[in-house]
C-alpha cells in the first residue's frame, strides 16, 4: 500500500500534484511519500507485538539522511555494510546500540570506526575477518561483540544477483563449518560472542525459505548452548519482498506469526534487517518524455532518466510499473521506455504497452524507493538527480541536485599538464 494515486487525470503523492513537483524541482527527481515510509514501518514492527525485537533498517536500500532520521525518531535502527553506511546511520541519530554491521569485505578502519562507536555487533562473514576484528580491538584495547552469519544454503526463488544463501554465495560461513567458527570466537580475546545471524535474499515473495533457514538456525543455537556458547540475539536478516507487478508477498502480520511461533521459546532478542518492504513502494522516479523515435523494428519512447539514475532493470532485468502523470485518452502504444545514455543496456521497460504520451510529458517509475538514488551514479558525467519528501501538503527537498562543479569536485590536474 502506498500514497501516490489519481485524482481525476492527476497523479498525486499524498496531497501533492506530482507535477508542480516537477515543475520546481525539475526532472528526473526522486519523490518520496512521508506517510508511507512511516506506515510501512509501523506496521512490520507492530506485526512483531511484544516480542523482544530490534528493526534495523537496512540503509543500503534508501540512505538519504531525512528518511534515516525519520527511521531513527520511530525508534528503529540500522543494518548497515561500509564505514559510510554506519556514518549516515550516526549523523541521523540512529542508537549505536542498535546498528549491526554486516559486509563480507570490512577493512581495519571501518572496524576500528565501528568499534569506538560502540555499535551493537559485527556480523561476521569468515573466520579470516573474526580473526582481524579480535586483532584491531586487541589492538584498541576494546572489546568486539558479534554475531556469526551462516549460510544455510537455502535455495530462494529470486534474482541470482540477489540471492545470498547457498554454499556457491560469497556470503557467510557455510552452516556445517559454523559450530567449529564459534569456538575459534570463544577463544578470541578481545570477542564476545552474542548473536546468530543469516540473510538468504531480497525480494522473496514466500515465507517458506524464511521458516526453513531459521529451523536450521535453531537446531544450530541449541548445539552452541549444549557447548557452553549462549546466543542472544537471532538475527533473521531482511528480504522480505513486495509488488512491482504482479507478486503477492506476504503481510507483515503473516510473516511475523510464522517467525515467532519457532522462536517463542528460544530466550532471544529478534533482530529484524527490513529494507526494501520499507521504503519500496514508498518512493517513484519521475522522468520527462523527451522524444518519441520509430525504429524499423520497434518505438522508443525516450526520457530524461536513465540508467545511473535507476540501473535495476538494466542489471536485474527488473520489472518496474511506468504511469503517466497526466492520464491520456490517446491510443497506446508498445514501446521500450530508454533514456539518454550511451549504452544499448540503458532502459527503463522494454515492449512495454500504455498510452501514447507526448513529448514533455511525466511519467512516475512506481516502486522506486529502495536501490534507487542509491544504487546511482555518475555514468556519463550526468549530475545525479534531487531527492524530495512530501508530508501531507509540503513538499521539502531533501537532497540537492548535483550541478557540473559536483562532478569535478576533487579532481586535480598535476602541474605539468598545466
Amino acid at each position: 500500500m502506498h500514497d501516490f494515486y489519481y485524482k481525476g487525470s492527476d497523479l498525486y503523492c499524498e496531497e501533492v500534484h506530482l507535477s508542480l513537483i516537477a515543475k520546481r524541482f525539475g526532472t528526473p527527481l526522486y519523490l518520496y511519500s512521508h506517510e508511507t515510509l512511516q506506515r510501512h514501518l509501523k506496521v512490520f514492527d507492530n506485526a512483531f507485538g511484544a516480542y523482544p525485537h530490534i528493526i534495523c533498517f537496512a540503509i543500503k536500500a534508501c540512505s538519504n539522511l531525512a528518511i534515516l532520521r525519520l527511521y531513527a525518531k520511530k525508534g528503529a535502527g540500522a543494518d548497515v555494510v561500509s564505514g559510510g553506511e554506519l556514518f549516515r546511520a550516526l549523523k541521523a541519530g540512529m542508537d549505536p546500540r542498535k546498528i549491526v554491521y554486516a559486509g563480507v569485505g570490512k577493512t581495519g578502519e571501518e572496524i576500528l570506526y565501528a568499534l569506538k562507536k560502540d555499535i551493537l555487533m559485527f556480523n561476521v562473514e569468515s573466520s579470516e575477518e573474526l580473526k582481524a576484528i579480535n586483532s584491531v580491538a586487541k589492538k584498541a584495547g576494546l572489546k568486539a561483540r558479534v554475531a556469526l552469519r551462516v549460510n544455510p544454503d537455502i535455495d530462494v526463488n529470486t534474482h541470482p544477483y540477489i540471492a545470498t544463501g547457498l554454499r556457491e554465495h560469497k556470503f557467510g560461513i557455510p552452516i556445517g563449518d559454523a559450530l567449529e567458527n564459534y569456538h575459534i570466537a570463544k577463544r578470541l580475546s578481545n570477542i564476545e560472542v552474542i548473536g546468530i545471524h543469516k540473510h538468504i535474499g531480497s525480494q522473496l515473495v514466500e515465507i517458506s525459505p524464511f521458516v526453513d533457514a531459521l529451523k536450521r538456525l535453531l537446531i544450530l543455537i541449541k548445539d552452541l548452548r549444549d557447548s557452553g556458547i549462549m546466543i542472544k540475539y537471532i538475527n533473521i536478516g531482511g528480504g522480505l519482498g513486495i509488488t512491482y507487478n504482479d507478486e503477492v508477498p506476504p503481510h507483515p502480520e503473516e510473516f511475523a506469526k510464522a517467525i515467532l511461533s519457532l522462536i517463542k521459546n528460544s530466550e532471544c532478542t529478534l533482530i529484524l534487517e527490513p529494507g526494501r518492504v520499507l521504503v519500496g513502494n514508498a518512493g517513484v522516479l519521475v522522468t520527462k518524455v523527451l522524444y518519441l523515435k520509430k525504429g524499423p523494428e520497434k518505438n522508443f519512447i525516450i526520457v530524461d532518466a536513465g540508467m545511473n539514475d535507476l540501473i535495476r532493470p538494466t542489471l536485474y532485468g527488473a520489472f518496474q510499473k511506468i504511469i503517466p502523470v497526466k492520464k491520456r485518452m490517446d491510443n497506446t502504444i508498445i514501446a521500450d521506455i530508454v533514456g539518454p545514455i550511451c549504452e544499448s543496456a540503458d532502459f527503463l521497460a522494454k515492449d512495454r504497452n500504455l498510452s501514447k504520451p507526448k513529448e514533455g510529458d511525466l511519467l512516475a517509475i512506481m516502486s522506486a524507493g529502495a536501490y534507487g538514488f542509491t544504487m546511482s551514479s555518475n555514468y556519463n558525467s550526468r549530475p545525479r538527480v534531487p531527492e524530495v519528501l512530501v508530508k501531507g501538503r509540503k513538499v521539502f527537498l531533501i537532497r540537492e541536485r548535483e550541478d557540473y562543479g559536483d562532478l569535478i569536485r576533487g579532481e586535480k590536474i598535476p602541474g605539468f599538464l598545466k
